[in-house]
């Protein structure tokens, strides 16, 4: 990830959201201990199946990246909603198919998991306390352009909470886990929660004159 970051041009849509993706991921990676969560190793394999969704999407973007990559170039919209852009796809719509494939990958059963949600929950105030540290970094100095590009609809930017958009994501990975035998099914659902995702993207990417 760090590789990537510095491959990506300053001003790029993507290279905002990759720089916060990976101060969330040093931060959660310095927390994860043996003896600081219940089950570790579950968190650790989240992390990198979490990651490799990303990698995937720079690679091909799917629905729920599109307005994200269509936009990277565009002028007039902030860094921060460039950022937050990136955490609605990578949360919303990679974050439930990272942890079906998490539990399916180590042999656990998502119905019957309550160590592995403890440890999903306690990771929520390492990320808000983290997402309100790169807000401010995104809201200071020459990045600070929030109200300069967005006015008054900088209001539906604080309103993105990052523990309510992991709630959500549990629940949409409980959906998913309960269609694995129904593959055409599951297929469906997933691209029908990629289409929502990504009509939601759009709306972080806009500024007053669109």
């Amino acid at each position: 990830m760090r590789a990537l970051e510095a491959s990506l041009p300053r001003a790029d849509g993507v290279a905002w959201f990759t720089r916060l993706y990976l101060r969330v991921t040093e931060t959660v990676h310095v927390a994860v201990k043996p003896h600081g969560f219940r089950d570790p190793r579950f968190l650790a394999r989240l992390d990198v199946e979490f990651a490799n969704l990303f990698f995937d999407a720079v690679a091909k973007p799917p629905k729920a990246w599109a307005p994200l990559f269509e936009a990277r170039s565009r002028k007039g919209i902030a860094p921060i909603q460039f950022a937050l852009a990136g955490m609605n796809a990578h949360i919303n719509r990679d974050l439930p198919v990272a942890v079906v494939s998490t539990c399916e990958h180590l042999g656990i059963d998502l119905e019957r998991s309550p160590k592995q949600h403890s440890d999903y929950v306690a990771v929520n105030p390492l990320l808000e306390k983290t997402e309100r540290k790169v807000k401010q970094w995104f809201a200071t100095g020459f990045v600070g352009v929030v109200d300069v590009v967005c006015g008054d609809d900088d209001d539906r930017i604080a309103m993105w909470d990052v523990c309510r958009a992991r709630d959500a994501a549990w629940v949409q990975a409980r959906a998913l886990w309960v269609l694995r035998g129904v593959p055409p099914l599951r297929r469906a659902y997933v691209d029908t929660l990629d289409r929502s995702v990504g009509f939601a993207g759009r709306g972080l990417l806009l500024t007053r004159e669109t």
